[in-house]
This record gives structure tokens, sequence and C-alpha cells, in this order.
């Protein structure tokens, strides 16, 4: 880099002249992955301007530097693609959500009503208040009147039963 040249300007003609033959370089690595590869370019150059003073002047050995650097970054991404999960697409995501569950999810309403139904006031109330109004504990024990530790109990031995009796539905 010149006295006269800023960094700002600097890393404005490395990108003029660098990140076209970067995006060629990292499609190729990303299979075509044209959203992938300019992720990676992006990577590559704030790299560059993080490390500006390591970046060699001369065009050609800047490159080099700037084709390793990204070759790295495309293998630490591939590697952490292997790591996680697949990534599913926005319209994969839409088929999945429209497959037809509707026997299945009546039936599982249905028991669930069944279950509920068959519990005793006491203890449909604090589900109620608990789970469907989404009361806390406290509040619970104000509006009925009862103790927290009342309402912890019924709700666990509701729960329990509620349990009990989808277990025996299922």
């Amino acid at each position: 880099m010149s006295p006269e040249e800023s960094a700002e300007s600097r890393m404005a003609r490395v990108h003029a002249t660098h990140a076209a033959p970067l995006l060629r370089f990292l499609l190729s690595l990303t299979r075509n992955e044209r959203h992938t590869a300019e992720d990676l370019v992006q990577e590559t150059l704030v790299r560059a301007w993080q490390n500006l003073d390591s970046l060699p002047v001369e065009e050609e050995n800047a490159r080099r530097w700037l084709f390793t650097v990204a070759r790295r970054i495309a293998i630490d991404a591939a590697r952490m693609r292997q790591v996680r999960p697949p990534e599913v697409s926005l319209l994969e995501a839409t088929d999945l959500a429209t497959e037809d569950h509707t026997t299945s999810n009546a039936l599982a309403n249905h028991s669930v009503h069944e279950a509920f139904a068959a519990l005793t006031d006491a203890h449909r109330t604090i589900l109620a208040e608990l789970y469907l109004i989404g009361a806390s504990a406290d509040e619970a024990a104000a509006k009925l009147g009862v103790p927290v530790g009342t309402v912890k109990s019924r709700a666990y031995y509701a729960l329990r039963s509620l349990r009990s009796a989808l277990g025996e539905a299922a």
C-alpha cells in the first residue's frame, strides 16, 4: 500500500480486481451454489480487510493470498455443514406442512378430550387455569382460594391421571 493510498481505497481496488475471479473460483468449490459462494467471497474480503497489512501489495501475490484464504474458508464451511443437520428449503418445509394428518389429529384430539372429561372437576379446573389460561401457580391459587401447594399437588395428580388415561387410549 502506498503512503497516499487509504485503507478504504485499497479495499475498493482489491474488491474491484478480485471479487469476480473469487466468485468464479468459489462457485466451482460450492457446486454452483451462488448464495454460498457469495457469502464465502464476502467472508474472504472481510478477512482481507481485517488483515490488510498482511495482504501483499503486488496483484498476483494478493490474488494467491485471497484464493488461499477463500479455499480455507470454503473448507471450513463445508466441514461445518457436515456437522449440522441438513438444511431444508422453504419449499420442502411447506410440502411437509401440507401432508394430510387429519384423521390422526382428529383421533388424538378426541382422545385428549375424553381423558380430560374423565378427570375430576378440581383437576380439570387446575389444568384449565395453568395450561389453558396460562396462570401461574400463585395466580391460580389466589383465584381458586386454595394454597399454592394444593394447586401444585392437584396439577401433579391431574397430569398423572391424564397421562394414564392417554396411555390406555394408545
